[in-house]
Order: structure tokens, then C-alpha cells, then sequence
């Protein structure tokens, strides 16, 4: 009886999966319930990864080419236009008689539905959030075939449009941006697994960790909901390499109600490069009258405290942009994170390492996670609680051009904040994650001034007032902004230095000529207390682009090759070269070996400049970090192969200055 109430996770991802493709909706014609599906699919059946993107799956079969080549990515757009079903057996052994089943899927992008046996069981929509299937009704009593449907995604979400008026909650990056192509990824892009039991489960478990760090004890925040009988037993542990710290019992009315503890034994959480972060394990486990765990819970935390203070002389009105942690003021140094590939469904928890490792030795101890992508997988949060990166974590929105104001309809408010709510519940428990953010580059005003306009979105805005709103109710000890920037200007501009107007800024992103006296005089007059966003541009290196070229000229460097043009032309500087050096490059590798030491050169001169002025600025960002596509040209300081660019290597040497040697974590 027992074992029988015990709670069951099934992974499907270990099934074989088979993908076809289809004009929208003959699909729905004719369904026979067997392997075969029908006669008339337009991509017969393949077989799939799970998790994985419709994308890669056509590409390792030929049907597609690689999107990373030359202007290949043309020709995948068809992929968008079709509806493309996944369907696999569920085993007769995981369905037992009485049982709840239920299908978690993490990450479906975008929209569709679920059908077991060719029935409908369901649809989803929403790239952001966990969808969840009731399956029991619609199961027979063996040889089930589970389908899962996927829509035509929204035509066009990328990078220029009118915010106000993008209402699809799809991943926006990979319609194109201005460093990355478009691949509008369809599939399964995180976890998917059936969940059995007989009543007996943990539904939600939250937690949040603060520390005392005088007294270097810390204190520990616990709820959820569970579902079980009325003697059911909830125990809740703090555990660290097999020790246990501390244990209580509780209800599931007291659990619901919250439950902390204080005065824990602990050591202290430091970002990178301050200290060592050891962590520790909140456990929840429910437990039957007779002891037996039913199901379990584990979330990784560490403690550390975490003020915002007015940067030195800031004026009194300004927002705090001085970040102390365990009573230290720490200089916030970093990159602007985004996805790995465009495709990233694919990502590994290698691929997170390998760039996460790359971050972590150049000094890196703040990560912002932009807007315009995703909430990254559990794994990511993970390797940054262990590697001290501190992580800003946008809610998904962000700017597109013609207009940068946020959706203010009834509808859109309610389904982003959802969004926000599930962000903030998957993830608080994370020492690194240190703030949550309302998008990226949000601006205009109440008045009506929503087309070119310099002001950040503020919190009278009524999605970013419920954004504020839901921090202060689920996670009130991180600080919440209503975006990036915010302030009054959205950039620094160097006739208003001195005006106390430059808050959190973003830019500039480019050198206007050479990197000469124009641009260190900026940098020497800057007042900005935060710089969110700054950048220049640089080529990628040799290798990637030539090998990424395809049937285009890798050279000349110049708007007229196409290669240099995708995504965008913003990166060319081809004109700058040929008036500093008063001749055109005389091949490939001089160009880039240029245009890397410009970047590294223009980056040094302001990283520099920002650090100096600390603690009267609080720190700075640099857009961006890692390339998700081989761009011949942009503002990464890492490749497209996770290598670091020659900017990386000379910001080491100013974001390691005057760091601490850690001892084992």
C-alpha cells in the first residue's frame, strides 16, 4: 500500500520519439492510433531529440540546412509555416489502475495541443511557463500514443515593432536580432515527464535564505502546498554534505502558512572573486503516518545579505546603485547574458559550463539575464550559485524600435503576470539571483510619449506597478526594477554630465571614429552611478568566419558582402579602418586583427574608467557576452565557440584587480 502511494516520476524523454510534418490541420483528417499516423504527412516521420527543437531534428536528417551558414537561415523559414507533431508509446507499465497521471512539460515552444489515442486532451500556448495534461481520463488500458502538436508560431516578434503590441509570449530573440538570424524555434525545449501517484504529493515547495553576517547565522523562509491525508507528516531538513543542520515536522496547514528559522550556523555566500560560497540543501519530504517518504523536495541555497545604497555623492532622489553584500561594497562587474544558440533547446549543461567557466576566470561576478530571451534552465542557476555569479533576472520583455511601451491591456497584464509569478517561484531559492527586472529597454511616459522617447518606463506604469507588486508578495527581499535603464535618461549623453540625470544607463555600443581622444574624454567626464549596457564592436575571429561563410566571400569586410550584412550591417567598420590606416585591409586576418584590438581597446578605456570612479558609480555591464550565432561582426567578448575575444582577455586584467584568493568552495 505504500509503494503504491508513493509518487513516480517517468522521464519521457528516454522514449523514441518520431516527428512529422504538416500542412496546418490535414493532420486532424485522418488519425489512425498507431505509429504509422497517416498517409498523407508532408515531412514523413524521422526520428527526434526530446528535449530538443523541430529545427535540429530536420537539419540531422538533411532536410534542413545549418542556419549558421552563409544566409542559410533563409531557407529554413519554411519550417515556421507547417504543424509539426511529436509522438511516442507511453509504456503500459507507467499507467496503473487508480493512479493520477499527469504530463509536466517545462519548456514547449510555443503553442498547440496534446492528444492521446488521436483525441484531443488539451492545448498550450506560452514559451515561459510549465504546462501540465491530465491524462487518466482520456488512457486506455494499454498501447497509448501520446501526441504533442505544434502550431505555427507568431509571425514576427523580433527586434523591431511596437512592444505595446507584441502579446505573444514566445522567445523573442530568435525572430532576429542585431546578433543573431532568424530561427524561429518549434519544440520541446525543456524537461518533459509524466508524474503517477495515489494522492500523495509535494505541489509546491518555496524558500528563501538571508544571513546575519555580523553574527554569521542565517535564516531561512519555507512554504508550499501538499497534497495528502490528514496525518500526513511534512519534514523539513537543512542539510550540508550529509550533515544535518536542522529539522522540524510540520502540516501541510502550517507549511501553507510559512515556516522560518533563525539563528542557523552558517557560512557565509560571497560573488565571485570576495570569497568562497559553500551551499547547503533545504529538503522537504512528506511523509506517511508510518514514516514512509512519499515524495521529496530538495532546492540548493546559501546565505548571504544583499543592501542597495546611494552610490557616493549621488543626489539624494536617486535610486541606490551601490551594491553591498555581507556588509561589503562590491563593484559590479559583468556581461549581458543571452541564450547560447539560437536553437536552445540544444543547450547542454556543458555548454553552460564551458561559457560559465569561461566568465568566472575573467572576473565576471554579475550576470544580467536579458529580456528578450528565457528563463535559462534550473542547471544554469545552479552552476552560478557554485561559481558566484550574481544574476539579474529579467521578466521577457523588451524594446523594438518604432515603439518601446510595454502592453497595458487588461489581458496582457494578467497572462505576464503568470509569467512572473512562476519565474519568481521556480527560481527564488537561488543566492545568486539578486534582483528581478521588468525587460529591457522599456521607455516612454505617461503623457503619450511613447515613439523616440530618452525616459525610461517607470512604476506607474500598470504592468510594471503588478510586476513590483508580485516581488513584494513573493520574494519582498530582492529588489525589483521596473527596467534596464531606469532613471530619468535612458542614456548617457555627454552634454548632461554633471546634471545628475545619467542613473542606470545604457550605451554607448560603438566608437565614433578612432578610439582617441573624443572617446577617453567621455569616459573621463562620465556620471552615470550605473551602466547596465556599454559596448563596442569586433569581428569574429578568423576561423569562425570562414568556416561560416558558405558560398559567400569571407571578404572584403564592407557592407557590400553579404555575409557582413546578416543579421545586420551595424557592426561594419570597414570606413573607420580605411580612414585611420588611409588604405583599404589587405586581406581578412589584418581587418580582424584591427578590428579586435579596437574593441579591446575602446572596452579597456571604459571598464577602466567606470571601476575608477567606484564607489560613485556602482558598476557596469558589457553588452554582450557570449555570441548564439557566428555574426562576422558584434559586441561579444566571446565567440561563437565559447573563445574568449582579445577584449575578454584585457578586461581580465581590470575586473580580477583586487580580487581575493578563494580557498576551496
Amino acid at each position: 500500500m505504500d509503494q503504491l502511494r508513493k509518487i513516480h516520476y517517468y522521464d519521457l524523454s528516454k522514449l523514441e520519439w518520431k516527428l512529422t510534418g504538416w500542412i496546418p490541420h490535414i493532420w486532424r483528417l485522418e488519425q489512425r492510433p498507431d505509429m504509422t499516423l497517416s498517409q498523407i504527412p508532408e515531412v514523413p516521420a524521422i526520428t527526434a531529440k526530446v528535449p530538443g527543437s523541430v529545427q535540429w531534428s530536420l537539419r540531422e536528417k538533411g532536410i534542413i540546412p545549418d542556419w549558421n551558414q552563409g544566409l542559410n537561415a533563409r531557407k529554413c523559414e519554411w519550417v515556421e509555416n507547417r504543424h509539426w507533431m511529436y509522438e511516442a508509446v507511453i509504456p503500459d507499465e507507467w499507467i496503473q489502475d487508480g493512479t493520477a497521471l499527469y504530463m509536466v512539460c517545462r519548456g514547449l515552444d510555443y503553442s498547440g495541443w496534446v492528444l492521446i489515442n488521436g483525441k484531443e486532451v488539451g492545448t498550450f500556448k506560452g514559451s515561459h511557463v510549465p504546462h501540465t495534461f491530465a491524462l487518466i481520463p482520456h488512457l486506455a488500458k494499454e498501447k497509448n500514443f501520446l501526441q504533442i502538436v505544434f502550431d505555427c508560431p507568431p509571425r514576427w516578434l523580433g527586434q523591431f515593432g511596437f512592444t505595446s503590441q507584441m502579446t505573444e509570449w514566445k522567445v523573442r530573440f530568435n525572430y532576429l536580432w542585431d546578433w543573431v538570424g532568424r530561427l524561429v524555434q518549434i519544440g520541446i525545449w525543456d524537461s518533459i515527464f509524466l508524474k503517477a501517484s495515489r494522492g500523495w504529493e509535494i505541489k509546491e515547495f518555496r524558500c528563501t535564505t538571508t544571513t546575519n553576517y555580523r553574527t554569521r547565522t542565517g535564516e531561512a523562509w519555507m512554504a508550499g502546498s501538499v497534497l495528502g491525508e490528514a496525518d500526513a507528516v511534512v519534514r523539513l531538513s537543512l542539510e550540508q554534505d550529509g550533515r544535518i543542520l536542522k529539522t522540524q515536522d510540520v502540516n501541510g496547514s502550517e507549511l501553507a502558512a510559512g515556516v522560518t528559522w533563525t539563528d542557523l550556523p552558517i557560512e557565509l555566500w560571497w560573488p565571485n572573486g570576495q570569497g568562497n560560497r559553500p551551499l547547503y540543501t533545504l529538503h522537504c519530504r512528506l511523509l506517511d503516518k508510518e514514516g514512509t517518504e512519499n515524495d521529496a523536495v530538495a532546492r540548493p541555497v546559501g546565505f548571504r545579505q544583499i543592501e542597495w545604497k546611494r552610490c557616493e555623492d549621488a543626489p539624494k532622489n536617486a535610486d541606490p546603485w551601490l551594491c553591498v553584500v555581507n556588509g561589503k561594497p562590491i563593484f559590479l562587474q559583468g556581461i549581458n547574458w543571452v541564450p547560447i544558440l539560437a536553437n536552445f533547446a540544444e543547450v547542454t549543461p556543458d555548454d553552460y559550463r564551458k561559457r560559465l567557466e569561461v566568465y568566472r576566470d575573467l572576473g565576471v561576478n554579475v550576470l544580467r539575464v536579458w529580456g528578450g530571451g528565457i528563463l535559462e534552465r534550473e542547471v544554469f542557476y545552479s552552476m552560478c550559485d557554485q561559481m558566484g555569479f550574481l544574476v539579474w533576472q529579467e521578466f521577457p520583455l523588451s524594446s523594438s524600435g518604432a515603439d518601446n511601451w510595454p502592453p497595458e491591456d487588461k489581458k496582457s497584464i494578467a497572462e505576464l503576470s503568470e509569467i512572473a509569478r512562476s519565474f519568481i517561484v521556480r527560481r527564488q531559492h537561488h543566492p545568486s539571483l539578486f534582483l528581478w527586472c521588468g525587460g529591457n529597454e522599456l521607455l516612454g511616459d505617461q503623457s503619450g510619449n511613447k515613439v523616440g522617447s530618452n525616459k525610461p518606463v517607470d512604476f506607474s506604469h500598470p504592468l510594471l506597478r503588478r510586476f513590483k507588486k508580485i516581488v513584494s508578495e513573493l520574494d519582498p527581499g530582492r529588489r525589483c526594477l521596473s527596467g534596464s535603464p531606469s532613471g530619468p535618461r535612458t542614456s548617457g549623453v555627454e552634454e548632461d554630465f554633471g546634471k545628475n540625470v545619467h542613473w542606470d544607463v545604457h550605451g554607448p555600443w560603438k566608437v565614433e571614429g578612432r578610439v582617441d581622444d573624443k572617446w577617453i574624454r567621455y569616459w573621463k567626464n562620465d556620471d552615470a552611478l550605473f551602466r547596465s549596457e556599454l559596448g563596442a564592436p569586433g569581428a569574429s575571429p578568423v576561423d569562425i568566419i570562414e568556416y561560416f561563410k558558405g558560398d559567400l566571400p569571407a571578404f572584403p569586410a564592407s557592407a557590400e558582402n553579404p555575409l557582413w550584412r546578416r543579421p545586420l550591417p551595424w557592426w561594419i567598420e570597414w570606413p573607420v579602418f580605411v580612414e585611420e590606416k588611409e588604405r583599404e585591409p589587405k586581406d581578412l586576418a589584418e581587418y580582424v586583427a584591427w578590428s579586435q584590438q579596437r574593441q579591446a581597446n575602446a572596452l579597456t578605456i571604459a571598464v577602466r574608467a567606470c571601476k575608477d570612479r567606484f564607489p560613485k558609480c556602482g558598476g557596469v555591464i558589457i553588452w554582450m557576452g557570449h555570441d548564439c550565432y557566428p555574426c562576422s561582426a558584434n559586441t561579444s567578448i566571446v565567440d561563437f565557440h565559447g573563445r574568449p575575444k582579445p577584449a575578454a582577455l584585457a578586461l581580465r586584467k581590470i575586473f580580477r584587480h583586487n580580487l581575493i584568493k578563494e580557498g576551496p568552495a
